[in-house]
């Protein structure tokens, strides 16, 4: 369980006292059944990472909502969303392994997480996970009821895929972006289970030539080496 959970349910314990004294007992039951609720909405279940090669799995607990192809900065991406309702486990994964390249929180206002304005105009936190030959954007964003996106790790950090890495707390929705080569592996109107569920296959790259010179960041070619004198170390 999130700690969070207990902090809140704790929290109800003052409320539930004091009801219970003036109105009486019966009456207790309220703030301690939302103590309760508390307690099961922080839940934060094992979940089996899937060791597929190249296998791009869900961030979050919810229902596919959208499937398309959209241009971002020029550049063709598929997107996936997924709502999580109140009744889904908020906690975040990642979904690939990788190094964290970016982290952009982004303010904004609290629509409905189901509508497609959400994902530009909500508030949200914009990750871009890099495993060097690929990049997976995935974005917690805020719905109505949700106040606060929490996000644990920080850029350079080293992720590996389905690793806890968030979480948004009450109703909300994650998107993921990723290159189109990737076989989109499920539908709109699926349940998914964070770090459990792959929702796409990306290409596996083929082992490169160590002859050749390495790649850089998320395979964008490296620049190519200064001249030198031969006498001379080469330098990284």
């Amino acid at each position: 369980m999130v700690r969070d959970g207990y902090y809140y349910a704790l929290g109800m314990l003052p409320p539930a006292i004091a009801v219970g004294w003036l109105a009486g007992p019966p009456w207790a039951a309220v703030p301690l059944a939302l103590g309760a609720f508390f307690l099961w909405f922080f839940r934060d279940p094992e979940r089996a990472i899937p060791a597929v090669a190249g296998a791009i799995v869900s961030p979050g607990d919810g229902r596919v909502t959208e499937v398309a192809v959209v241009e971002i900065d020029g550049r063709q991406r598929t997107r996936i969303s997924i709502f999580l309702s109140v009744f889904d486990v908020h906690v975040n994964r990642s979904p690939i392994a990788g190094v964290i390249r970016s982290v952009e929180y982004r303010k904004g206002r609290f629509k409905n997480a189901l509508g497609a304005a959400s994902a530009a105009c909500n508030e949200q936190n914009v990750v871009t996970v890099c495993d060097g030959a690929q990049s997976v954007v995935f974005k917690q964003i805020a719905g109505v009821l949700a106040r606060r996106i929490v996000f644990t790790k920080k850029v350079d950090d080293r992720v590996e895929r389905g690793e806890r890495v968030g979480l948004i707390k009450f109703g909300s929705r994650v998107d993921v972006l990723f290159d189109p080569a990737a076989a989109v592996q499920v539908k709109v109107g699926q349940h998914v289970a964070g770090g459990a569920t792959i929702l796409a296959l990306a290409p596996v790259a083929v082992a490169p030539d160590p002859h050749l010179p390495k790649a850089g960041r998320c395979g964008a070619p490296a620049p190519a080496p200064a001249l030198q004198d031969a006498s001379q170390g080469g330098r990284r």
